[in-house]
């Protein structure tokens, strides 16, 4: 087992929205990742997440990352852009060229890194002529940014599978529990490293929602969802506002 430390770093996605431990906390797929990593590594390992939700990828880039360079860990999940994709100042080929430069930067500090090309979170959400072009344009720059620099890619949006509905929260935009084990499932198998078989298990896909209930469904959606997520823009705020990395600094899995 190569990999005696490991630091996640980004947004919703790695903090681990909407997989709720009892406490009211998240756990999601790099908690998990970072539990089967602990019992092949045994008591030495490490763990840190830093990541948190609604950041932005300047501020993932700008807070985030120097504090991963300085962990010098062995393995670092980056995973960033979710958002900015979301917002109208998208700056597609700078966040690119960004993208790329923090992956070098990573892989030359020694570590190894996790990449991601996002799952068709917009299959569900509106916005999708404006939104997809930009998510498009990010995962090829993953792929290529994984080439150029010996990154270990994990292609969640060839994995059709993320079209059920049931790997998404009620929100349809953060990964349900059931989402959260398939992400930490395909880490894993790209790591090279087992885990468990039902984490690979998905919920059988929903029956077709009659028109009008689906109607009626999203509007409750547009209600509990769209609308503070709307209202958080035009103030310029954010859910993460009042949010701290949930694991710090580089500590052992127990703790």
């Amino acid at each position: 087992m190569r990999w005696r430390s490991f630091v996640a770093v980004g947004d919703s996605f790695t903090e681990g929205m909407d997989d709720p431990y009892p406490d009211g906390t998240y756990r999601g797929w790099a908690d998990l990742v970072a539990t089967r990593l602990a019992a092949e590594a045994g008591p030495d390992f490490r763990y840190a997440n830093l990541a948190i939700r609604g950041r932005l990828f300047p501020n993932i880039v700008a807070n985030q990352i120097p504090e991963a360079l300085a962990m010098k860990p062995d393995l670092v999940s980056f995973a960033a852009g979710g958002n900015d994709v979301l917002r109208r100042t998208f700056d597609g080929d700078g966040l690119v060229s960004r993208f790329d430069e923090i992956v070098g930067q990573l892989r030359a500090n020694g570590s190894d890194v996790l990449i991601f090309r996002f799952a068709d979170v917009m299959a569900r959400l509106p916005g999708q002529r404006l939104v997809r072009p930009r998510v498009e344009l990010l995962n090829r720059a993953v792929g290529e940014t994984a080439a150029r620099h010996g990154a270990i890619l994990v292609d969640l949006y060839a994995d059709d599978t993320y079209l059920n509905p049931l790997l998404w929260s009620t929100d349809r935009l953060h990964l349900s529990p059931a989402g959260h084990r398939r992400v930490a499932a395909q880490v894993l198998t790209a790591l090279g490293v087992g885990c468990d078989e039902e984490w690979l298990m998905v919920p059988a896909h929903p029956e077709p929602t009659p028109w009008l209930a689906a109607r009626a469904a999203d509007l409750r959606w547009a209600g509990q969802h769209l609308a503070p997520w709307i209202k958080r823009r035009l103030t310029g705020r954010s859910s993460g506002d009042t949010v701290t990395a949930k694991r710090p600094s580089l500590s052992p899995i127990s703790d």
